[in-house]
């Protein structure tokens, strides 16, 4: 006799071994009809797994976050089944689960093309129909190999054959194609029924450029039609607001070849960037940060004394000069620490808080570049706080406050914390992570906040905080850091006289509120789409004349408010009025206005505000106290 207990807490006895399909059975019809795995004592398995012990036994369905990725493992099997079905030569390699969806891999002789995807999924279909049983067996690994070696799947016996020797592995089956997979899987390809293939794109076999290329086949799963329908949608929402199409569009900045990962602005870009960060240069000065520049190279020493050689010297970038090797900084705290290190510090002086726009590079794959979310060059809003044990929490708190405040300045209002925690890759003793880590928990406690813990997330020389902040169609991006270091200063020699004349060592918080700001201007493009409010829009407001009688005037009004501060231009184009706020309007300018003989006369202006509401006529004292106000609230509600 034994026992499994269901996550109610009730108990069941059994007699005889069962498999999970029959304890699912045994509960009810509906739930058996719904069962795609289970959880065992919080591993998950697949409904043929048979319990004989004591056990906590929780039935995994389309409801649970498990299900769905029990479902989209499982459709990943069925998309390389349907591949292997129409294209025999083809072979197949992995296919993991990825957010919403998955892909796999294939070798095969030439490209697959738009109408290839078609008709596999069409076959995915077909095969699901079928309703195949799933079957799992385990083999060892030698015959495993040797299964794929005789199938002519040389990278699926490879894989098998990096696994320890004498070691099972387990395959599964469904129809006539047997995968390599640790499972779980669905009981049947019947449960498969809403899924998409999205597109094609290279990958390397096993993510190294000097293997060779292969095709990834992208898909996305769900457990409901609607479900995946609201997928489709913010896609399709998504890529209307996708920053490179907007950049072009809005003559913002571009990329090329000549320098990969580097953006290059155009004026109007760099007019959001320079209101980004003169913004964040005011909440520096506004909490007390002393504003630094550091060099762009140093010799690789320095990086070798910070632990950087040792755990981040992949992602850098190095020169030489003089027989002297240098690198270029993939960050800013090692020169952060020269400046502080480069005059006798009192406990007095403490905290000192630096903060440097910095411009740093990364030696980032060239596959893994994206527009202005993920580049080689960069400039962060970087700052470091030198403190005692004793400030940190302070410190963290008042960093909290502040960059919540800058969000919604920004527009952002749905902000998740996370606690990124000591990675497997890491400089320093357990025990100064334990306080480390402590630290930042004791200092979010008391802003009040909830957060979630990412273990082994952090940085190797110190846990942090993440700021992951969603925008207006609900996608989360990871944006500021609170970082608590207490390796870095012992590394690179900093230290400060204690109230009892002995010299001790600071803590060393890295922080930054919008991180790099190439990505964070990427972010804010999307959040728009391009419509960014009046005080980040590269052009607020757009003067033009109805005829050349009015020239002279919408000149007059332009440079009027260009001298209070205001980004104008002028459209004086020999065109009429109608053509010219249909193009200015495509440019998502804030502002429009308009001046004809009565606006002249009157020494007015018709304003149209963006989204073509209509304004009316204001005086051009009217109209500037509504700019400035607009600009000064920064179009929210700031109570």
């Amino acid at each position: 006799m034994f026992h499994i207990t269901l996550p109610d807490g009730s108990k069941r006895a059994f007699e005889a071994p069962l498999t999970v399909a029959e304890l699912a059975q045994s509960i009810g019809s509906g739930l058996a009809k719904a069962a795609l795995a289970a959880k065992v004592d919080g591993r998950l398995v697949d409904t043929s797994y048979t319990l004989s012990k004591d056990a906590e036994v929780a039935i995994v369905t389309d409801k649970d976050p498990e299900g769905l990725e029990v479902l989209r493992h499982s459709t990943a099997h069925l998309l390389a089944y349907a591949v292997k079905d129409l294209y025999p030569d083809a072979q197949v390699t992995i296919g993991p689960v990825i957010d919403n969806g998955f892909y796999y891999d294939f070798a095969y002789k030439r490209p697959f093309t738009p109408e290839d995807l078609e008709q596999i999924e069409l076959r995915m279909a077909e095969l699901a129909r079928k309703d195949e049983p799933v079957k799992r067996q385990v083999v060892p690994r030698d015959d495993a190999v040797a299964y794929f070696k005789s199938l002519g799947e040389h990278y699926k016996a490879e894989i098998i054959a990096s696994i320890p020797a004498g070691e099972d592995v387990s395959l599964y089956s469904e129809g006539g194609f047997t995968d390599l997979c640790r499972g779980p899987h669905v009981p049947s390809t019947g449960r498969l029924k809403v899924f998409k293939l999205m597109k094609v794109a290279g990958a390397y076999w096993r993510g190294d450029h000097r293997n060779a290329q292969l095709q990834r086949i992208y898909g996305t799963a769900w457990a409901k039609k609607e479900d995946q329908d609201a997928y489709l949608h913010a896609l399709a929402e998504a890529e209307k607001r996708d920053h490179r199409k907007l950049g072009k569009e809005l003559d913002l900045f571009h990329f090329q070849e000549e320098a990969p990962g580097l953006a290059f602005w155009h004026p109007k870009g760099w007019a959001i960037w320079q209101a980004v960060e003169q913004y964040m240069r005011q909440v520096y000065r506004d909490s007390g940060y002393q504003e630094v520049r550091g060099p762009q190279i140093l010799d690789v020493s320095l990086w070798k004394r910070s632990g950087h050689w040792d755990n981040y010297s992949e992602n850098m970038f190095f020169t030489e000069s003089e027989k002297r090797q240098f690198a270029v900084k993939p960050m800013n705290c090692p020169g952060h620490i020269q400046i502080f290190n480069s005059g006798l510090r009192s406990y007095r002086d403490l905290p000192i808080r630096y903060g440097e726009f910095g411009s740093c590079h990364r030696n980032e794959p060239s596959g893994a570049l994206h527009g202005l979310l993920r580049v080689r060059g960069f400039t962060q809003d970087d700052g470091h706080i030198f403190c005692t044990e004793d400030q940190i929490e302070a410190e963290v708190t008042a960093f909290h406050r502040q960059a919540m405040q800058v969000y919604t300045d920004f527009g952002f209002s749905d902000i998740a914390l996370k606690i990124a925690l000591r990675p497997e890759k890491r400089i320093g003793e357990e025990a100064v992570w334990d306080k480390a880590e402590a630290a930042l928990r004791a200092a979010l406690q008391a802003c009040g906040v909830a957060w979630q813990e990412l273990p082994g997330e952090g940085a190797f020389y110190g846990p942090k905080i993440e700021y992951h902040m969603k925008d207006s169609i609900g996608r989360a991006w990871q944006v500021g850091t609170m970082q608590v270091d207490f390796m870095m200063p012992e590394r690179l020699d900093a230290e400060y006289v204690d109230e009892h004349s002995q010299r001790v060592r600071p803590v060393m918080l890295h922080r930054a509120i919008v991180g790099s700001m190439e990505r964070f201007i990427g972010v804010l493009i999307e959040h728009y789409a391009g419509a960014m409010p009046l005080w980040l829009a590269p052009v607020q407001a757009v003067v033009m004349n109805i005829t050349d009688a009015q020239s002279d005037y919408a000149r007059s009004v332009a440079q009027a408010l260009t001298k209070q501060g205001f980004r104008v231009e002028l459209d004086l184009r020999n065109e009429k009025i109608n053509y010219k706020i249909r193009e200015n309007a495509l440019s998502k300018v804030p502002y429009l206005l308009v001046v004809g003989d009565q606006e002249r006369a009157a020494g007015t202006i018709a304003v149209r505000a963006r989204g073509n509401v209509n304004l009316g006529v204001l005086s051009l004292e009217a109209l500037t106290q509504k700019l400035s106000q607009e600009v000064q609230s920064r179009g929210h509600d700031r109570q």
